[in-house]
């Protein structure tokens, strides 16, 4: 399971690309963080037992991680054919949740 201070990290890698922004217009645990023109890229999600993030993830990337970890999943609550929900449990380590933030950012910000 992941600590709290990793928890903190992934928070503020998702704030580290310029003009990123982060609201709640949910509720209070459901954080949205949106590239520069507004476009969502990930949802943290911290009201569960273990803490979720859903990532923009290119489908067939997406089909080889739901494959290989269980942790993985279609996004719930969004479009599966672009979204996938991590649960935070620790399988994944930082660098590769990392590494998938950066390509849901990137996939994101083409979206403009």
């Amino acid at each position: 399971m992941l600590k709290t201070n990793d928890i903190a990290a992934i928070k503020l890698y998702l704030s580290h690309f310029d003009g990123v922004s982060v609201d709640f217009p949910y509720t209070k645990t459901l954080a949205v963080y949106l590239t520069a023109n507004k476009v969502p890229f990930a949802y943290l999600e911290k009201g569960r037992q273990l803490p979720e993030i859903s990532l923009r993830i290119d489908s067939q990337l997406a089909q080889l991680l739901r494959d290989k970890y269980e942790e993985v999943a279609q996004g719930r609550k969004l479009d599966p054919r672009q979204w996938s929900t991590i649960v935070l449990s620790g399988q994944l380590g930082r660098d590769e949740i990392n590494a998938l933030i950066d390509h849901s950012f990137q996939l994101a910000s083409r979206l403009v």
